[in-house]
């Protein structure tokens, strides 16, 4: 199991966070990136690590600037 403050899963937690307040459905989200739904999920779960391409493709379905799925993200800790 990925640890908690990985990265990727805190990446996710933003993508969720922000696809609900835009009151979007995965589905609904991943059609407007032009991404699959399950590739969307994997995401939002930190199963994925996705590129900034799809980053951004992510940042422009929720319409929002592609820093704000960034705003709080702890990087890693030394050694870990």
């Amino acid at each position: 199991m990925r640890e908690k403050s990985s990265l990727t899963v805190q990446f996710g937690e933003a993508v969720r966070k922000a696809r609900m307040a835009a009151n979007l459905s995965q589905e609904e989200l991943a059609d407007r990136a032009g991404l699959d739904r399950s590739y969307l999920g994997g995401i939002e779960r930190g199963e994925r690590n996705p590129t900034l391409n799809v980053i951004g493709k992510v940042a422009l379905g929720l319409g929002i600037d592609l820093g704000e799925l960034f705003t709080g993200l702890q990087p890693p800790r030394k050694g870990g």
